[in-house]
């Protein structure tokens, strides 16, 4: 492949970089742009009948991304010994038109792209600019320094990979070297979320049609294999333009300018089509923009930091706080504040953005303090804004401290004392240490209660909040599929999928796994996790948490009568013979297959009662055909004909020793017969081969475990693949289109307020029994401040992944009512609450994009996107990218 690629982009006449504005109207090369931004421009204009060559590449070739490894073939070999290329693959979708009926809005969500040449390129970008500027004094259209200069080239090599119709890309470090390799990890990733890039060029449709007959000309003298994935390699420059951080789209709204994605002036944003231009609030310079409507300029990636910084500078309180002489409160002395430089510069900044006839301010003062006292935030990277918020109102707070020298306080415990009397010393004692304008607005305080599961000791403890991470009830339960087995032989094995607690034990799991399938009082259920066709544990300990448990483990639950007395457990672990070639010589060995079968026995057995109750648990997987097994006939799920030791009986030989299995200690069988031996809970070492008239010794065994060996002539009987079949613990629908869940604040507020176990890693150490233990705790909310700021817990992380929920919560906006959910009923104050900024995030993990909507003046609502400011309607407050809430207490005359 690495010795006949070609270069494409070679073929086309680049203009020098030193003319590209001369040239930008008969540009020819490929760009790759944010789809959205394209299609506004698409819909908006009559793109140049000349600027694709045929229809199809008018109406766009699609392409849906794909992790490399789903294909086999030489890319995924690339992938192993490169790894520090980016390589996925880019499946062609055969009908784009479906596509786009499916998808409706795409570009949504920042992952959709679009491939187009540079005549096209130019067109959309005139369109996207401001017309006063780009068509002054009657010239023509001319793309400015600025765009160029935020085009970069990337470099691509592709692939046909003709047996999955798709085409293999990988991006090579040693080709993009720097800056423009790190974009583009970042804009192709696909281990989180896909993405789809739409080919208006042609270039791929015409790389696909040179393949086809190079695959024609070919095939007359390559094998099949090497049909499917041989090819010539191409490299492919893209310009890559618009992908900066600010211009990430999101629905029912038009894109950025480019211009102030890349903060270059000469271009302004149209922000809507035709005539929706008079609804936007213009910040820039010359025009005066009402109070408190001035943007935030975006400093590359800070649109999370711009997002929280516009809420808090919408808080009443806070404004008219900063707004006066904050500086005589400034705390100097205090070891965990910052010398007052983080309430200056977020005073400084806060002054600005409330200045008659602001322009969009650039919070560059702002973020250099931040990155000096919080280096997790210096840089360019994408942050979480409620990790910033959190650290700023913590940092406001410790700045402004009216405290200077903070008494050191012993906690007390309740000592069965009232609540309202705890409550209002350890009130009092959080404010003989902390007493700011934060903790005036934004504190209150929560009742906790641990409860020791060992001796019963209650602690009840009174603590302050700054605001409520409340989770989705979506992440505190879990969803696991498990197999149910029947031991009587009378069913098939049965997947069952329930619902657990997120952070529950195993008793948890038995129980709802039991009421799923009706178990009898008689009844007890084996929960055993499987791998490679054996046992590896089981899940007998009731306290065991359910985290021990991954979501791609397979688990089985065997169906047993409850163990009156020492009866032993018999565990059936099946192999068969296979042939296969090694060093080009055939050979025969032992493999083994299916779920391993489990059932009691009796306290006193025979090598012919095991036979026949391994015939019993078949019995479901058996092809109803006539003349299936010859020496036997199953029905009805039992055995009709049953093997005895009696003289006479009809038998297969299982055991006896002058069969073929026998002679000169040869470990196969014969071409009909089941073999059976002892082996250990691995089904590796055969001990003994069962005799069907001699004893089997299960006295003090609580388990024994028996290999079937299973020759040819019976497995054609036995639907083996359902003896095989098992599924995950939890499969991810990744390629699969999930309806989006939905779920009411009150009810997040009540899933934080249940009572629950605290995890292995938060274990309580108990005053009464001395021991650390995995205490039971419940919250009350008992102190309401007068702004309540709540955290949607919509990003979760482990040690192998990262994820994000897109719930729709549905929030309240006029009266969100919180007086069912406080504990101490307090007649001086009003527990309803009215909604007045929202940060939201779009987008992936690791990227997307934040925005602020903030409540002002009367009864509008704005959304500051960076720069950016413009009304919206209040029915488009409420959406899944409702990421932090900012609610004020209502107050009642």
């Amino acid at each position: 492949m690495e010795g006949n690629s070609e270069d494409l982009s070679d073929s086309t006449q680049r203009p020098d970089s030193d003319n590209n504005n001369n040239n930008s109207n008969n540009d020819q090369r490929v760009y790759f742009v944010p789809y959205r931004w394209w299609k506004d421009a698409q819909n908006s204009m009559r793109v140049d009948s000349d600027s694709g060559s045929d229809s199809e590449s008018k109406k766009g070739v699609v392409y849906s991304a794909s992790p490399a490894s789903s294909y086999a073939g030489p890319l995924k070999l690339i992938n192993n010994i490169f790894s520090l290329d980016l390589v996925f693959n880019l499946r062609r979708e055969e009908d784009s038109d479906s596509v786009h009926r499916e998808n409706g809005e795409v570009g949504v969500s920042g992952r959709d792209y679009a491939l187009v040449p540079g005549q096209m390129w130019v067109q959309a970008l005139r369109w996207h600019s401001d017309s006063k500027v780009a068509m002054k004094n009657g010239k023509s259209f001319l793309a400015s320094k600025d765009d160029m200069t935020d085009v970069y080239p990337l470099k691509l090599r592709l692939s046909v990979l003709r047996e999955t119709n798709s085409l293999g890309v990988r991006i090579c470090k040693k080709d993009n070297i720097g800056e423009p390799f790190r974009r583009a990890c970042k804009i192709f990733t696909v281990e989180s979320e896909l993405f789809r890039v739409w080919d208006f060029s042609g270039q791929t449709n015409l790389f696909f049609t040179n393949e086809k007959k190079k695959f024609l000309k070919d095939s007359q003298r390559q094998s099949d294999h090497d049909l499917c994935y041989a090819s010539i390699q191409i490299v492919l420059e893209l310009q890559i333009y618009g992908l900066s951080d600010s211009v990430k789209c999101k629905d029912g709204k038009k894109d950025e300018s480019v211009a102030n994605s890349f903060s270059g002036p000469s271009l302004m944003m149209n922000g809507s089509a035709g005539n929706m231009n008079s609804n936007f609030v213009r910040t820039s310079s010359g025009e005066a923009g009402s109070l408190g409507l001035a943007g935030l300029q975006n400093l590359g990636n800070t649109c999370f930091m711009n997002s929280s910084l516009q809420c808090l500078a919408h808080t009443p309180k806070l404004v008219d706080y900063f707004l006066g002489d904050y500086g005589r409160e400034i705390n100097h002395d205090n070891p965990l504040g910052m010398d007052g430089e983080i309430a200056l510069a977020f005073g400084d900044l806060l002054r600005k953005l409330w200045a008659p006839g602001a322009a969009p301010v650039a919070p560059r003062l702002f973020k250099s303090k931040l990155a000096r006292f919080a280096p997790q935030f210096s840089g360019y990277n994408q942050h979480d804004s409620q990790e910033l918020l959190a650290f700023l109102l913590d940092g406001l707070h410790e700045d402004l401290n009216r405290v200077k020298c903070k008494p050191y306080i012993e906690a007390k415990d309740g000592d069965d004392r009232p609540d309202r009397e705890v409550a209002d010393e350890y009130w009092r004692n959080h404010l003989a240490r902390n007493d700011s304008i934060i903790v005036d607005v934004c504190q209150g305080q929560y009742k906790s209660t641990l409860v020791c599961p060992l001796c019963r000791k209650v602690s009840v403890t009174f603590d302050p909040f700054m605001y409520l991470s409340l989770p989705l009830p979506s992440t505190t339960m879990r969803t696991m599929t498990l197999t149910l087995l029947n031991t009587n032989g009378n069913t098939a094995p049965s997947p069952y999928t329930i619902t657990v607690p997120k952070h529950g034990k195993c008793e948890d799991l038995i129980k709802a796994l039991g009421s799923a399938c009706s178990l009898g009082a008689d009844e007890t259920l084996l929960v055993a996790e499987i791998y490679n066709n054996r046992i590896i544990r089981y899940l007998e300990e009731s306290a065991d948490s359910l985290s021990l448990i991954r979501d791609d483990d397979r688990l089985v639950a065997y169906r047993l009568s409850k163990d009156t007395g020492q009866v032993p457990l018999v565990v059936f672990m099946h192999q068969r013979m296979e042939e296969q070639y090694i060093h080009g010589k055939l050979t025969s060995s032992w493999k083994a297959f299916g779920i391993p079968l489990a059932a009691r026995l009796c306290e006193s057995v025979d090598g012919s009662d095991i036979y026949n109750l391994y015939l019993k648990l078949l019995s479901p997987f058996q092809i109803p055909a006539e003349g299936a097994i010859e020496d036997y006939d199953i029905s009805k799920g039992t055995a009709t004909e049953e093997v005895s030791g009696k003289e006479g009986a009809k038998s297969p030989a299982i055991g006896v020793d002058v069969s073929p299995s026998n002679v000169n200690g040869v470990d196969s069988p014969s071409d009909v017969e089941l073999q059976f031996y002892l082996t250990d809970e691995k089904g590796i070492v055969k001990h003994s081969k069962l005799v069907m008239n001699e004893p089997v010794a299960v006295t003090g065994v609580s388990r024994l475990h028996v290999l079937v060996c299973w020759p040819e002539t019976q497995i054609e009987h036995y639907n083996l693949g359902l003896l095989s079949s098992l599924p995950e613990v939890f499969k991810s629908g990744f390629y699969a289109k999930r309806p989006q869940e939905s779920v009411s604040l009150y009810k997040c507020l009540e899933a934080f307020l249940q009572e629950e176990p605290l995890g292995p890693e938060d274990m309580w150490y108990c005053p009464g029994c001395k021991k650390h233990c995995q205490a039971i705790k419940k919250l009350d909310l008992w102190r309401l401040p007068e702004i309540l700021v709540i955290h949607l817990k919509k990003f979760s992380y482990s040690r192998f992944s990262k994820n994000k929920l897109e719930t729709y919560v549905d929030f309240p906006i006029d009266n969100f009512d919180l007086s069912p959910y406080i504990s101490q009923i307090n007649g001086m104050s009003c527990n309803r609450y009215m909604l007045y900024a929202v940060s939201n995030h779009y987008g992936s993990m690791g990227g997307g994009h934040y925005t602020a909507f903030v409540h002002h003046g009367g009864d509008q609502w704005y959304d500051f996107d960076d720069s950016l400011v413009h009304p919206i309607s209040q029915e488009k407050i409420k959406s899944s990218a409702a990421y932090v809430l900012f609610y004020r207490r209502v107050i009642e005359v």
